[in-house]
């Protein structure tokens, strides 16, 4: 059974997104992405659509990183999959980015972290 995980950003990591996009497509990937892209944040219905589809996935994936610090779009899906209760996975965008946002306990990306989160959800 695939499981929906809707993938947390700053805009300026969308790269690294896409890359974990990407590595779903090249293995057997349990799970789905649903993408809300930061540029839409300041659209009327954004924040109406992000808790909508937050709520419809299985867990969170947070891409962290120092563009993590000044996103308010990254920051409230992040409340908002907090807000309802979701599982999140705060793991790191880049392998020479180790900031760490105040609440959160951010882990090396690898496949296997992937996957045992998906796992878990």
């Amino acid at each position: 059974m695939k499981k929906t995980i809707f993938v947390a950003f700053a805009i300026e990591d969308e790269r690294q997104r896409d890359f974990l996009k990407g590595q779903s497509f090249l293995t057997k990937c349990p799970f789905e992405f649903i993408d809300m892209s930061v540029r839409e944040a300041y659209e009327s219905d954004w924040k109406s659509k992000v808790t909508t589809r937050i709520r419809r996935s299985d867990g969170v994936i947070a891409l962290i990183s120092k563009n993590s610090l000044s996103s308010s779009g990254q920051r409230r899906e992040i409340e908002c999959a907090r807000a309802e209760r979701k599982p999140v996975l705060f793991m790191w965008a880049y392998t020479i980015d180790r900031t760490v946002p105040t609440g959160t306990s951010p882990v090396a990306w690898s496949w296997p972290t992937i996957s045992n989160f998906i796992d878990r959800v």
